[in-house]
């Protein structure tokens, strides 16, 4: 039957009702109307309250009218605890980096500063510097180098937070404590620009000073030391020199003929010196070049633009077009010694970036055939059937080139381990400048993020770049041109050691020369 129900002002209209059940079954239909529990609803029918457990005299009529009391339950609604978060009521500045936080945070200019903005930002960008950084302890901040030293590892942290861009006043008045040629001004009292790479160089030289490895060595040495080994000899009197030292930055020269950077730095590697001969009893000339005896896992480039203009007594640029790869292999600038160590961790990395190659060819001919095919068949070192085949086929047109290595001279690739240098380098970061005078002008960062994009770092903003974009910067105009070049080590990865292991084999071995490397 259907029965009506008043409750208050409320009226519940055609309620369907059982009398075969126990009246708790009809208040809960009630419960569920209206938010009164059962315990609280005071029932009328025919002038008799309903009971729970039976009808009894209260028995409701087909369209009958029943009266009900009670008051509800308080819905209590709670704001809940993870509130979602939209984008339009973020604050605005918040809204304009939140697609590059995860990035790092842009650097106010606080007067002529982009010099050491972009310095800082380029540097950001080399992981295992952060790494020292934050296990940085000084044991005293008197010293002029440890404090710019704690100075950068506290800008580092504020980088890591991402998000709006900040000034960096501590680390700029500590750069110009310690080195006051920063702190110039001009006539009228306004701090001058500076030279970014002179920046570069002394940031690096006071870390180099307190950046410790857990073993007491030095961690700038480590990570961007670049040993070079020198042979000069004077061809008037027949004596030779040789010497070692350590560099951090390896130098492009430009000239009329420099029209890459490969050229450039075979340039750079040439030298001239005046020496005093014990023979002659006097200057003579000797002239020879270096090569590179140990590489570091971070490579800095410069790119010899500014030239001293002794009549307007400012450093003017060589705005010649130099291009510079985004892989850089600097094998042939090697010693024989250092090429003999690269040998066999170069042929592990071709061997195991040919395997990926093969294996990626081949998911794509079964996507395009008819039908399943087989999937490659794979040896215990995961090498392919077919990888002689594949060997055999033309290099794409886009490939990068790797020398040849003595596979004799290289031992055994079972030697090779995880992490080895082999002498080629990835592009992580440009320092550019736009102007005509390393004085003047504006300095910028373009770096290459773990998740493979290019950020270009403007002072205190930030905007997404292509790797198109990133090669354009090599010259030839008033733009932005590449100053300051940093690249990653290439190294064999852990994947690729199986590989160099089976590659030993004593059949492969007899068979196998290193071919000139391609990277996808």
């Amino acid at each position: 039957m259907k029965v009506n129900v008043k409750w208050g002002k409320e009226l519940f209209n055609d309620i369907e009702v059982d009398t075969t059940q126990p009246p708790i079954i009809f208040k809960s239909q009630l419960f569920t109307l209206s938010g009164v529990p059962p315990e609280r609803q005071k029932v009328l029918i025919k002038g008799g309250q309903l009971k729970d457990e039976e009808w009894g005299k209260q028995q409701p009529k087909e369209g009958m009218t029943i009266m009900m009391m009670g008051s509800a339950d308080e819905i209590k609604v709670e704001a809940p605890t993870n509130a979602p978060k939209f984008v339009e009521d973020l604050p605005e500045e918040e809204q304009n980096t939140l697609e590059t936080k995860a990035y790092g945070s842009g650097l106010k200019n606080l007067g002529n500063t982009c010099y050491m903005n972009s310095t800082l930002q380029c540097l950001y960008t080399a992981e295992g510097l952060k790494q020292a950084l934050q296990a940085y302890q000084p044991a005293s901040l008197s010293e002029p180098n440890a404090k710019l030293a704690q100075a950068a590892r506290e800008l580092f942290d504020d980088l890591q937070r991402g998000g709006e861009p900040f000034p960096p006043f501590k680390f700029l008045l500590t750069l110009r404590q310690r080195f006051p040629q920063f702190a110039q001004q001009t006539n009228e009292g306004l701090y001058m620009q500076q030279d970014a790479e002179e920046c570069w160089t002394q940031v690096m030289y006071a870390l180099k000073e307190q950046l410790k490895d857990a073993d007491g060595k030095l961690a700038v040495d480590r990570l961007f030391g670049l040993k070079l080994h020198t042979r000069l000899k004077c061809a008037e009197t027949g004596e030779e020199f040789e010497e070692d030292s350590t560099v951090y930055t390896l130098k492009c020269n430009i000239s009329v003929d420099v029209n890459y950077l490969h050229q450039g730095v075979s340039l750079a590697l040439v030298e001239d010196r005046e020496k005093n001969s014990t023979q002659a009893e006097r200057l003579v000339l000797f002239k020879g070049s270096s090569q590179l005896a140990s590489l570091p896992p971070y490579l800095t480039v410069q790119m010899v633009r500014f030239f001293y203009k002794a009549d307007v007594r400012q450093k003017a640029k060589i705005l010649r077009k130099v291009t510079f790869p985004m892989e850089f292999d600097v094998y042939d600038y090697c010693t024989p010694e250092l090429q003999k160590q690269l040998a066999a961790p170069r042929m592990a990395l071709k061997d195991y970036q040919d395997k990926l190659s093969l294996e990626k060819r081949t998911a794509k001919q079964l996507k395009t055939e008819d039908g399943p095919k087989p999937a490659p068949v794979l040896d215990a070192g995961g090498s392919s059937s077919a990888a002689a085949a594949a060997a055999a086929e033309p290099a794409a047109a886009g490939d990068v080139d790797m020398k040849d290595a003595d596979a004799a001279a290289a031992g055994p690739p079972s030697a090779v381990v995880a992490g080895a240098q082999t002498g080629r380098y990835e592009l992580a970061g440009v320092l550019t400048h736009k102007g005509r005078s390393a004085d003047s002008g504006h300095y910028v960062a373009w770096t290459k993020q773990a998740d493979g994009r290019w950020v270009l770092f403007d002072d205190d903003e930030l905007h997404f770049k292509t790797a198109e974009d990133v090669l354009a910067l090599n010259g030839g105009g008033d733009w932005h041109m590449a100053y300051l070049l940093m690249y990653k080590a290439v190294t064999v990865p852990e994947a690729a050691v199986p590989a160099a292991a089976a590659a030993a084999k004593p059949e492969a071995a007899a068979e196998s020369q290193p071919e000139p490397m391609k990277a996808e």
